[in-house]
């Protein structure tokens, strides 16, 4: 099974509750900075947390990682 394919109970475990989080924000027009500001972390915070994304869904860009959301049913828009 390849990581597109998860979703589910496995989609959710992949992925801590942040990350899921971190994720959906990707799919909107803002910079790291302004998720980071919404969260209420830091910018660097941010970053480590779509870089642990992009890792364990297995991509390396944003654009991936949003399609990515949208096939694992995660609501990413």
């Amino acid at each position: 099974m390849s990581t597109i394919e998860l979703t589910g109970p496995t989609t959710s475990r992949l992925l801590t509750r942040r990350e899921r989080v971190v994720l959906s924000n990707l799919s909107e027009d803002v910079t790291l900075e302004q998720i980071a500001t919404k969260l209420f972390v830091t910018r660097n915070t941010v970053k480590s947390q779509v870089r642990s994304v992009y890792r364990k869904i297995g991509v390396s860009s944003r654009a991936e990682a949003v399609a990515w959301a949208r096939q694992a049913g995660l609501g990413a828009s």
